[in-house]
């Protein structure tokens, strides 16, 4: 199973990956703002979703098509 970036990039367990544009995050006032940066994200068993580790919010979940490989 290829997990694929906006780009086609193939992206692999603990890639660092770069927010494409501004994400509003559900159940939250938050926004992921552009170009903001993730390192070691987690592939899931949905090849369109990745799971990235952040301080401010907690089991972040993104679309493959909202991030590019960084």
């Amino acid at each position: 199973m290829d997990v694929k970036d906006s780009n086609g990039a193939i992206l692999k367990e603990g890639d660092s990956v770069a927010v494409i544009k501004d994400l509003k995050v559900k159940g939250s006032s938050s926004v992921v703002k552009r170009c903001s940066v993730f390192k070691g994200i987690h592939l899931t068993d949905d090849p369109e979703l990745i799971e990235v580790r952040s301080k401010e919010i907690k089991g972040l979940v993104l679309r493959t098509e909202f991030v590019k490989k960084s």
